[in-house]
């Protein structure tokens, strides 16, 4: 089960509330625009898939909590919400494992709060005089999220030894609660006189949390431009180029420095950042029917790892092809 949820909206819909099993990805830091393409990073975002405990309460996972969303003006959405801290009794191993069939329900993960104000124009309600052309629309967002739960350093150890010293505990110091700020924009540049239908958008999204000690990554941003229509009399059809960037924390970088230190016969690559770059396609076949060739390009995977098959060296670029269909029935 992914989701299941009560909502009620209040004051003529200004105002409405959902309690239940939630998946926040559905309604905080998404991109529009960014639903056009194949890789994940650019549905939940990588930070907090790296970050967050479980990997966050997000597809197909989810937890339980309540969201309050307001809209003050047309224009301005203001979101706000209180779930359990992870999708996942047990933070330890695959988190879809640990909950196969998403009906575990867990309430013993602290709490994680998330806030988001959002601006979209044109609204509901923007009015547009006879022979002005209609504006671009655009929508931007910012917000921030905070964990209760404990982290595990990613460095050192609870005497303060390198977790890579053959002297250490092997026992993680730990750090309570962690945060991060984020922020989305979607917008059109161009839309063509002869067919309004037929546009150009860029979307951004990056990122960011200070609190290197306990976080895999600090740093993350994705974005691109999609086009609709790309070719006259494809009106249903959608061209994507996008990509998108990751650095990990001080000190994963330092701890792989250590290791190279406590383990000089040993290859462990300097752990750093990774990139991709993605291609992509929509071709509307029928109605019912859309098949999408994608092909993506990642630079440096995993941001630095040692290939198992081959312990001497690092995984290499890899380039990934593809072709997703979608059938409605």
């Amino acid at each position: 089960m992914w989701e299941a949820w009560y909502q009620q909206k209040l004051l003529d819909d200004k105002i409405d509330i959902k309690i239940g099993q939630q998946s926040l990805d559905n309604e905080f830091m998404d991109n529009l625009n960014g639903g056009y393409f194949v890789n994940t990073m650019f549905g939940w975002p990588m930070l907090p898939s790296a970050d967050l405990p479980g990997g966050g309460p997000a597809y197909p996972l989810s937890a339980l909590g309540a969201r309050v969303r307001a809209h003050p003006t047309d224009s301005i959405t203001v979101l706000a919400g209180i779930f359990n801290g992870s999708p996942t009794s047990s933070n330890f191993g695959d988190p879809q494992m640990r909950n196969p069939s998403g009906t575990s329900f867990p309430l013993n993960g602290g709490a994680l709060a998330i806030a988001e104000l959002q601006f979209a124009y044109p609204s509901s309600g923007t009015l547009v005089q006879a022979n002005e052309a209609e504006p671009l629309a655009r929508t931007y967002k910012i917000g921030f999220w905070y964990d209760t739960e404990s982290f595990a350093d990613l460095r050192t150890d609870n005497s303060g030894l390198s977790l890579a010293d053959p002297a250490s505990s092997g026992i993680a110091a730990t750090h309570r609660g962690d945060y991060a700020f984020y922020a989305a924009a979607d917008q059109m540049i161009y839309r063509f006189a002869s067919e309004p239908d037929r546009t150009i958008n860029v979307f951004i999204r990056p990122m960011f949390t200070p609190l290197q000690d306990r976080n895999l990554i600090n740093f993350s941003v994705n974005g691109g431009l999609t086009m609709h229509e790309p070719f006259f009399g494809r009106d249903d059809d959608t061209f994507g180029l996008g990509g998108g960037f990751a650095r990990v924390s001080d000190s994963v970088t330092s701890l792989s420095r250590d290791m190279v230190l406590y383990n000089p016969g040993v290859y462990s690559p300097v752990r750093r950042n990774e990139t991709f770059l993605e291609a992509t396609y929509q071709y509307q076949v029928a109605p019912w029917w859309q098949i999408q060739p994608d092909i993506q390009y990642v630079f440096n995977p995993g941001a630095g790892i040692v290939n198992p098959n081959d312990p001497t060296q690092r995984v290499k670029n890899e380039a990934v092809l593809g072709l997703r269909t979608n059938i409605t029935f």
